[in-house]
């Protein structure tokens, strides 16, 4: 059985290592917007509203993913996923921020060489492909590079974006602290749209709770689920 990927960066990924040899990969290159607040300087987040947040100008992806966008703890899920879709090691995944939401992700070779997704910003690109594969089907979503001024990449601040960088290290650690902290986010995202906490209270919360779980090496199913419901629960009846 195969896992085709839906979501756009590994679809991306997916799609640039078709028909390569996984040996020859020197890293993974996964794009990320930014999110509602990329522009903002840290002391510049403490009286963001739920509206500020939710407000983000290149993708429609639901209330709990444009927070998660606004965090990067997206991202840094995003990273633990592709570790575990294509078995490349931590040290060999990269983000890096692209304001346009047009290269979706690349993959760097041994040899230099980069290949890298274009497409418009059109999770139904994505989707299909997973549906299709291994054939493609025609979209009305198509992009126009003529209309493109240009491309621009910057190198990710993990100072301004530290859950970012906590998953990197939550990813590392394995066992059940991936579980852990996705619990730990989902509970807050869902206190912060209910406005019971403010924004940077997200990532408090799931400092805390990670710093403070004794991990599980080798977790069962029922581990992680336990584990799972009980950080989730904790978490949103202490702020009732």
């Amino acid at each position: 059985m195969s896992l085709i990927p839906i979501d756009s960066d590994h679809s991306a990924i997916f799609q640039c290592l078709n028909g390569e040899n996984k040996s020859e990969v020197e890293k993974l290159i996964i794009t990320e917007f930014g999110g509602s607040f990329r522009d903002k300087k840290r002391d510049e987040l403490t009286d963001v509203s739920r509206s500020d947040a939710l407000a983000h100008p290149n993708w429609s992806m639901g209330s709990k993913i444009t927070i998660d966008s606004a965090t990067m703890m997206n991202k840094g899920l995003e990273v633990i996923e592709a570790h575990h879709l294509f078995d490349i090691p931590f040290e060999k995944i990269e983000t890096i921020l692209h304001r346009e939401s047009i290269v979706h992700s690349m993959v760097e070779f041994i040899d230099g060489s980069i290949i890298a997704h274009l497409g418009e910003a059109d999770m139904k690109i994505p989707i299909a492909y997973a549906l299709g594969y291994p054939k493609r089907t025609n979209s009305s979503s198509k992009l126009d590079l003529h209309t493109l001024s240009s491309l621009n990449f910057t190198k990710m601040n993990y100072e301004r974006f530290p859950l970012l960088k906590l998953a990197f290290k939550i990813g590392l650690s394995g066992g059940v602290l991936p579980c852990v902290m996705n619990a730990a986010n989902e509970a807050a995202v869902e206190l912060f749209l209910k406005e019971k906490i403010s924004f940077l209270d997200i990532e408090t919360i799931v400092f805390d709770t990670v710093n403070n779980y004794k991990n599980i090496s080798n977790p069962s199913i029922d581990d992680i689920i336990r584990v799972d419901k009980e950080i989730y629960s904790s978490i949103i009846k202490r702020h009732k």
